[in-house]
């Protein structure tokens, strides 16, 4: 029988389990949390949250043993605990296993990319990929499709996981820079920032500018850690704008928006976080981010925010494409 593992109840990991047990190939999905989630209890005591119903055969489970059972495990959890999961992971035998990671964002202070955090603290033979790309929970619940990308360093590894989950509710690409498209998924959350504090500030007309430059400041980060500047152009990075800076479901636009508004969010918004690592990496390697700068200097430093907008448009002039 097909089984596929999932860790981490939240919003986006609930319904990859939902996923996977409906459209994937899995005949019965385990899913695991910690004990004292909310978003886990909710599960438990009524087996729905505010977006899905769990189907007959997802089965929830308060420890790790019989979620390491199954040989494909989907990880959905915050960026910025993956690390401890990972040391908590590396304490089972998980030779031979796969695992899909779901998540989009950096540690923060390291920098750190999430494949990397899980090849230095599980020193086992274990198989990973990256899942990046457009898409939220309310669209594909009522049948939206869209389209991602799986990458890893084992080209048998996307074939695999990507034979285990493709539908015609998700075309699953095959991707072919495992640095660009982490880095890609991670900051298009610190893009979706910006956008919301445009949204916010009621300058709706430049968030095409936002789309069309934030591309080139990712690439040029992505190009500085070896990968493929175009890879920005890709569907983990300016695939998911859609998502991320206009829709009302995205959580780093409202959070940027609220932001913008003297008002709390109060949600899980990844790029705040990321936008923190994106700061020390541009300024150790002397990386040219200006938005990414200017993010900091209004969330983290408190600047005003239209004289920091304002700025960016009174730096050095240039061609649009060098």
């Amino acid at each position: 029988m097909s089984k596929i593992s999932l860790i981490g109840c939240g919003r986006w990991g609930t319904f990859l389990g939902w996923y996977a047990a409906n459209y994937g190939k899995a005949e019965e999905v385990y899913m695991y949390d910690i004990p004292t989630s909310p978003n886990f209890i909710e599960l438990k005591t009524t087996r729905k949250n505010a977006y899905l119903s769990l189907s007959d055969n997802m089965f929830l489970f308060d420890n790790l043993d019989k979620i390491l059972e199954n040989d494909f495990i989907i990880i959905s959890v915050g960026c910025q605990h993956f690390r401890g999961l990972c040391k908590e992971l590396n304490s089972y035998n998980l030779n031979g296993k796969t695992f899909l990671l779901a998540m989009k964002g950096l540690e923060e202070p390291s920098g750190d990319r999430m494949l990397e955090i899980m090849r230095a603290e599980i020193q086992q033979n274990i198989h990973i990929a990256t899942l990046g790309g457009p898409g939220h929970v309310q669209d594909y619940l009522k049948g939206v499709p869209s389209a991602a990308v799986v990458d890893s360093d084992e080209e048998a590894t996307k074939e695999y996981v990507i034979n285990r989950m493709q539908s015609p509710l998700i075309r699953l690409y095959y991707g072919n820079d495992l640095i660009g498209n982490q880095i890609g998924a991670a900051l298009k959350n610190v893009i979706g920032l910006a956008a919301g504090i445009l949204d916010g500030l009621g300058w709706y007309g430049l968030k095409g500018a936002l789309m069309a430059r934030a591309p080139v400041e990712v690439g040029r980060m992505i190009k500085h850690f070896g990968g493929n500047p175009m890879t920005a152009y890709g569907l983990s990075h300016l695939g998911d704008y859609e998502a991320t800076l206009f829709s009302h479901n995205s959580h780093n636009r409202m959070f940027g928006e609220k932001f913008a508004k003297g008002e709390d969010f109060g949600k899980l918004a990844e790029g705040v976080p990321t936008l923190k690592a994106v700061k020390h990496l541009a300024d150790e390697y002397n990386l040219d981010m200006p938005i990414s700068q200017a993010l900091y200097q209004a969330i983290y430093e408190k600047g005003d925010i239209k004289t920091i907008i304002n700025q960016l448009f009174e730096r050095s002039l240039k061609r649009e494409f060098e």
